[in-house]
C-alpha cells in the first residue's frame, strides 16, 4: 500500500500558483483545498497538470444540507479528485434529519462515482465518537476522514473510554488529517514538544491502526494531510498575536513523522 502525502493549502500565503508550486517542490503527491471560486476551475486544472499534483477537495454543507452537498458534489466531481472530504450536516440536527442527509449523500456519491470521506469534525454530525458510531452502524457504506483532534477536544479527554467507538472509526477511515489535539483544544503548539509526547503517541497509534486496516483490506493507497492550522488554531502570544511556531515547519515535521511511523 502506498502512503500519499497531500499539502493542505489552509493558512498558506500567496497566489494559487505560488501554493501549488511550493507543494510540488517539496515532494507532495497533491494538495487539499476547498472548491475554487466559480470561474477559476480551468486555472486550477491547468496548475495541477503543470505541477503534476493530485487533488483532494473539501466540501462544507450548510442551509439545506442535502441541496448544498449535491451542488458542491456536482462541481467537485468534475475535477476527478483523488478524494472528497466533506464537513457534513450539523451536530444539532435531530437523528432523523441526519439520517436523511447521509442517505441522500450516499446516493449522490454513488451517482458521481467519487469517493467521499466525511470528516470527524466539531459542529458536524460526526462531532463525537458515539454519534459517529451510530451513523457508521446505520450506513455501512460511509467512509471517514479521520481527524480525532476534534474528538479529543470535545470529550476533554484522551478518549481512553471511547475504545469501541475508535475501533469502528478506524475501520472506516480512508483519509487522515494529521493534526495532534489535546483535551483542551484541537491543536497542540508543536507536536515535537515533549510535554505533548502522550498525545503524539496516541494519535500516531491510531493512524498506524488505520494504515494496518487499509493494508489488510488490500487498499492500494492511504492519503494523509498534515493539517495544522494558522493563527487562531495555532496558538499565539498575548497582545502581539505572534504565532508560537512556524506553520509550514509544523506541517513538514508532521509529514516526516508520519512517513517514518506509518510505512510498512
Amino acid at each position: 500500500m502506498k502512503l500519499l502525502f497531500f499539502k493542505a493549502l489552509w493558512g498558506m500565503e500567496g497566489t494559487l500558483e505560488d501554493k501549488l508550486s511550493r507543494a510540488a517542490a517539496h515532494g507532495y503527491a497533491g494538495v487539499e483545498m476547498p472548491l475554487p471560486p466559480v470561474g477559476e476551475e480551468a486555472l486550477l486544472e491547468a496548475l495541477l497538470e503543470r505541477h503534476g499534483l493530485q487533488l483532494i477537495l473539501q466540501l462544507f454543507t450548510d442551509g439545506d444540507h442535502v441541496a448544498s452537498f449535491r451542488q458542491q458534489m456536482e462541481r467537485a466531481a468534475a475535477f476527478r479528485p483523488t478524494a472528497i472530504v466533506s464537513h457534513s450536516a450539523r451536530d444539532a440536527m435531530p437523528e432523523e434529519e441526519q439520517d436523511r442527509f447521509f442517505d441522500a449523500a450516499l446516493e449522490i456519491e454513488r451517482r458521481h462515482g467519487a469517493a467521499v470521506c466525511h470528516e470527524t469534525h466539531r459542529g458536524r454530525a460526526m462531532f463525537t465518537p458515539w454519534t459517529t458510531s451510530r451513523l457508521l452502524r446505520k450506513f455501512p457504506e460511509l467512509k471517514l476522514a479521520a481527524d480525532f483532534s476534534h474528538w479529543m477536544a470535545v470529550c476533554e479527554s484522551h478518549l481512553e473510554n471511547q475504545q469501541d467507538h475508535l475501533e469502528q472509526a478506524i475501520a472506516r477511515s480512508f483519509h487522515i488529517h494529521g493534526r495532534i489535539g489535546h483535551p483542551q483544544g484541537p491543536q497542540v503548539p508543536h507536536p515535537a514538544a515533549p510535554e505533548y509526547a502522550r498525545e503524539l503517541e496516541l494519535f500516531t497509534g491510531w493512524w498506524r491502526d488505520i494504515a494496518a486496516v487499509r493494508r489488510a483490506a488490500g487498499s492500494p493507497q492511504l492519503t494523509f494531510t498534515a493539517e495544522f492550522g494558522p493563527p487562531g488554531y495555532l496558538p499565539t502570544l498575548p497582545f502581539t498575536r505572534q504565532p508560537v511556531a512556524d506553520l509550514w515547519e509544523l506541517n513538514e515535521w508532521m509529514r516526516e513523522h508520519a512517513r517514518e511511523r506509518l510505512q510498512g
